[in-house]
């Protein structure tokens, strides 16, 4: 373990950890990489005996969050567990991927590289962080979206490294090829359109101008990109977040300026919307996520030819897409361009490692509790719900009142029920 920093702020307080780890756990004279961890106390609770929670963030590729005030989940949090924040390997302050990175390097070798930043890998670093701060004892996790994936890689794996396990919007398709995912996901981004559409049905019009325009002109994002059809129609990445729908409808009502110019401030919008190019690891690896023993081969781009509504408008109809990533996209994101010739390795490989052990899940004496959204348009109940059949000593809480981001918008409610949970 690195050098350590701590401080106090907004009630908490913060200790920061770096670790050196191995990028290959499997290569005895591997090259290492920092990982950063948060934790983060209560300054008004005796902290010292608290047992660890590790929170791991959804994504892939995303850092944690930063902490900005004792509030929502964490304030919750903190009442029964030190939390620590890890920024997953490649994030944030870990030994952070940008294309400028490998400048110089071989798509092959990018693309070997990067198959080190899945899940797998990702709870291989927790348990060395484990073990550094307090060596054989237990800890507790939370895993959020994306984070519930490794969660359950986690118990997959180093089932006795875990007491309680908490998932939020994140039991993954343990079963599922990706294939069989977005066939499900796009009926439920159609389903969050028509939805969008009889909220702010003043945006039918509207957003037809904007497609109609894009199609007649060029127009740019602040750092240069062209903003084409495809990439505004990305935005309805948001669409399930509960915020999510008025977001766009804001965006969009402002879009044209006295010119009949799309304005600076939809543009910046946007721009500031779409983190694909700041966050690569989440496109470059986003599809890997869900692969064991197969290739993806552009899923999403595949089955996206399954469903026309996507691919024509009318008058009164446009529909946009979702948590998909499509191969075109590493020709108009200038930021991803460098990794264009690795993403078409890593689609077409086929020698993933499993992420999931049913037996141990199946043997799994660690408490599990995992919240799953009704409708949540990025992890799709039907696969949560059957994972949840093959996870022993799980209690399974499904609502129609949270969105995906629930953790984020009543975090302090959610949390409480789930470790009421655990009580019983």
């Amino acid at each position: 373990m690195l050098k350590k920093t701590q401080y106090s702020y907004s009630g908490m307080k913060i200790i920061e950890h770096n670790f050196s780890v191995p990028i290959d756990y499997f290569k005895s004279n591997s090259k290492t990489i920092n990982i950063f961890a948060r934790e983060i106390s209560d300054n008004q609770n005796n902290s010292k005996d608290l047992p660890f929670l590790l929170f791991l963030q959804g994504g892939p590729g995303y850092e944690s969050p930063r902490p900005l005030t004792k509030s929502g989940w964490l304030k919750r949090a903190l009442m029964d567990y030190k939390v620590l924040l890890l920024d997953q390997r490649g994030t944030g302050l870990s030994s952070s991927i940008s294309s400028h990175l490998f400048n110089g390097i071989s798509d092959e070798s990018i693309s070997k590289y990067l198959t080190h930043f899945r899940a797998d890998n990702i709870i291989r670093d927790a348990e060395f962080i484990r073990k550094k701060l307090i060596n054989n004892d237990r800890w507790n996790i939370l895993g959020q979206s994306f984070g519930g994936f490794c969660a359950v890689t986690y118990l997959s794996y180093f089932p006795d490294s875990l007491d309680k396990v908490f998932i939020t919007g994140g039991l993954p398709p343990i079963k599922s090829h990706p294939d069989d995912v977005y066939r499900s996901t796009y009926k439920r981004v159609l389903s969050k359109n028509k939805i969008f559409y009889e909220t702010f049905p003043n945006s039918i019009e509207k957003v037809i101008r904007i497609v109609k325009h894009l199609e007649r002109n060029k127009e740019y994002l602040p750092n240069g990109d062209i903003l084409s059809v495809k990439r505004f129609q990305q935005l309805g990445l948001i669409l399930g977040f509960s915020d999510g729908m008025a977001t766009l409808n804001y965006l969009i009502e402002n879009s044209f300026d006295s010119n009949n110019s799309l304005s600076y401030y939809f543009l910046k919008n946007i721009y500031s919307l779409q983190s694909f190019d700041t966050n690569p690891i989440f496109s470059v690896l986003h599809e890997a996520c869900y692969a064991q023993g197969f290739a993806t081969e552009w899923s999403a781009e595949r089955i996206k030819k399954e469903f026309s509504e996507f691919e024509i408008y009318s008058n009164n109809k446009f529909y946009f897409t979702g948590e998909m990533i499509y191969p075109w996209m590493f020709d108009f994101y200038s930021f991803l361009r460098p990794l264009k010739g690795a993403s078409k390795i890593i689609a077409r490989k086929q020698d993933w490692p499993l992420l999931y052990n049913l037996k141990n899940l199946e043997n799994n004496n660690s408490k599990v509790v995992a919240v799953v959204y009704t409708n949540d348009m990025y992890v799709d109940r039907e696969f949560s719900l059957d994972t949840a059949c093959h996870i022993s000593n799980i209690s399974v809480w499904e609502t129609e009142k949270y969105e995906h981001n629930g953790l984020r918008s009543d975090g302090e409610e959610i949390l409480g029920i789930l470790f009421e949970k655990t009580k019983k």
